[in-house]
């Protein structure tokens, strides 16, 4: 009997080598929920400026999105937002690795002992996907939703993830694009950048030093599993005015120990977690 070698999740016949023919309607929905996931809400008049849409189009697929919870409309301030459906389905994606799981207790109790927010994200497409999040209760705090993105050589989680990528792999990362400016301490060259991550390997822990956001500082370390691989970063992030000098290397080593303790449960050995990855 001839056997069966066509691949699940595709249609038979499918090559592989170019590209499939899309859905138009779809794309336009899927641009919509990208961009009100990015967003505080929108107006259906901002919402199609911004997909350079007519109001006529985006309405059609926001009422159909609303059917579905999708998305939903603040009757106060007419705005758009991303739905309950859209969060649940999205919590599918979490439910694949149990990094989150393992992370929470861990994150919880790095914000009870620090005062600070406590994050975790991953590495996606070349930048930070922040995944859940321990807010404190202080009136001024950092603030990162699940599901925000940020570049990884101007954040705290984003360093500590390089930290762990050899020459090779940051070359290929950033050898053929500038790095963004944000704030007058960005870094912004490359060879800085390897220095920075050098630091950050022996200490280990990264920092960002107001990198990404004036007033803002972070700490991060990477989270490995059982093959020594980082699979997400733990971080706490705070006001200057409480993250001091004098305070960053305390929070930096509960950070690190953090990370250590939940890289162990997802099976990471004493000689990976103590090895600097170069």
């Amino acid at each position: 009997m001839e056997r069966n070698t066509r691949r699940r999740g595709r249609p038979k016949g499918f090559a592989g080598h170019k590209p499939a023919a899309t859905i138009q309607a779809l794309d336009r929905a899927l641009d919509v929920l990208g961009v009100l996931a990015g967003s505080e809400g929108l107006t259906l008049t901002e919402l199609a400026a911004k997909l350079s849409q007519s109001a006529a189009t985006m309405h059609r697929v926001l009422s159909t999105l609303e059917r579905r919870a999708f998305v939903e409309m603040s009757v106060d301030r007419q705005e758009w937002h991303v739905g309950a459906e859209a969060y649940r389905l999205g919590s599918a994606f979490l439910r694949r690795t149990n990094v989150v799981e393992r992370s929470r207790p861990i994150m919880r109790m790095l914000m009870q002992e620090t005062g600070e927010t406590s994050n975790l994200g991953i590495q996606k497409d070349g930048n930070v996907l922040f995944i859940s999040q321990v807010e404190t209760n202080e009136s001024i705090r950092a603030f990162f939703p699940p599901g925000t993105l940020s570049p990884m050589h101007a954040s705290g989680m984003g360093k500590a993830l390089l930290s762990t990528y050899d020459d090779v792999q940051l070359t290929r990362l950033f050898g053929k694009r500038a790095l963004e400016t944000f704030t007058e301490k960005t870094i912004v060259s490359l060879s800085t950048l390897r220095e920075d991550l050098g630091r950050s390997r022996e200490r280990g822990y990264a920092f960002d030093d107001e990198e990404r956001k004036e007033g803002m500082r972070c700490v991060a370390s990477p989270i490995l599993d059982v093959h020594g691989e980082a699979v997400a970063a733990l971080s706490i992030s705070g006001p200057t005015h409480r993250m001091t000098d004098s305070q960053v290397e305390r929070l930096g080593d509960l950070v690190r120990k953090g990370a250590l303790e939940a890289s162990h449960s997802l099976g990471a050995t004493e000689m990976q977690t103590s090895s600097p990855r170069r």
